[in-house]
């Protein structure tokens, strides 16, 4: 049970976010240094860890609520954090220098602790977990993500089908564009052809497309009557900077990998060299096990806790957080991933 309680550190960058709040204007931009300087530096430090659970210990682990409640705090975490800060707008007096510190603050926790935590509810199987994923996914005004995701990336993945793949030699900047607009239109065409398949019509209120727009239009409206138009322009700000970290995960997750074709001209079936993996303990914590992904692929209901290492995954060489960084700096990333690339799946590519 001790051993379980490393997960405890996925709270860190809220902790941190609250601790800056706490602290004043001097630590205003605490959150970043701590997620994208301190992290990757740790990670670096600390040893890589392949090891998978026995069979034992791994349905121990599944019948333990302990790691569902661990998902279960990060609600209240993270709207009260975006809450409090929005509210903090009408008396704290904050020089230009540090909103803009804290709005980056609070849209990483929002990302960290909000969309990647609503992406692990979204796959369980009772349908109160899936409510509380889109609970969390919409500050981030990313409510689709829970359609696309679901019924679409998890089809798609490794091909060019999928928004949410990227492709050899494209910049994390040109894939934040494609991804984000491609996935918002898929997520209409798959919820139109959810409702076909159950003889729906397209206006049906079963169409959750239709609330998802009304409740991130009401979550707005919210903030404006709480919090003024300084409030509304923040909190809109804060879903940008969550849905732009959402969207570098997903650059790195699959970045030049591709599925071949078979001889029927369908593609083969998503395996485990179709996902980057990190196995650096640091980030694999705080993201809860994201970072071992081909296996959440390969059965996407599976728990964060159980989740396994593939020998033949491909492995990054940085665990995620510290791949983000790179990917920020794209000549970097690319000197360092090309190489790294299956040629068979770069030949894929620039065949096309």
């Amino acid at each position: 049970m001790l051993q379980d309680l490393k997960y405890l550190s996925a709270f860190s960058i809220p902790a941190v976010a609250i601790f800056s709040l706490w602290m004043g204007e001097s630590w205003a931009y605490f959150t970043p240094v701590f997620a994208f300087v301190l992290i990757p530096i740790m990670e670096l430090l600390l040893p890589v860890n392949t090891e998978n659970l026995d069979k034992e210990t791994a349905d121990s682990k599944l019948k333990n609520k302990f790691f569902d409640v661990l998902l279960y705090l990060n609600l209240p975490i993270v709207y009260g954090i975006i809450g409090y800060f929005l509210w903090s707008l009408s008396w704290a007096n904050y020089s230009t220098s540090a909103i803009i510190g804290y709005t980056f603050s609070v849209g990483i926790v929002l990302g960290a602790n909000g969309i990647n935590v609503a992406h692990e509810l979204g796959h369980r199987k009772t349908a109160w977990e899936r409510t509380l994923s889109k609970i969390l996914l919409l500050p981030a005004q990313y409510m689709h993500f829970y359609i696309e995701h679901n019924f679409g990336h998890h089809l798609h993945a490794a091909t060019e089908n999928d928004p949410a793949s990227a492709a050899y030699n494209q910049s994390v900047y040109s894939f934040w564009f494609t991804s984000t607009t491609r996935q918002y239109r898929n997520a209409w065409q798959i919820q139109k052809r959810l409702l076909k398949a159950e003889n729906l019509s397209f206006y049906s209120l079963k169409n959750d497309m239709f609330w998802y727009l009304l409740l991130q239009l009401a979550y707005f409206g919210v903030c404006f009557a709480f919090f003024g138009p300084m409030g509304l322009l923040l909190a809109a700000v804060i879903a940008l900077i969550g849905i732009l970290l959402l969207e570098t995960i997903n650059y790195i997750e699959h970045y030049g990998l591709r599925r071949a074709k078979t001889k029927s001209g369908r593609y083969e079936r998503v395996s485990e060299i179709h996902s980057w993996n990190s196995n650096h303990v640091l980030g694999r914590v705080i993201l809860y096990e994201l970072t071992r992904h081909s296996d959440h692929h390969y059965k996407a209901s599976k728990k964060y806790q159980v989740l396994e290492y593939h020998e033949v995954s491909p492995q990054l060489p940085f665990g995620y957080p510290t791949s983000m960084v790179l990917a920020m700096v794209p000549p970097l990333w690319f000197s360092i991933m090309n190489k790294r690339v299956p040629k068979e799946m770069v030949a894929l590519q620039t065949a096309a």
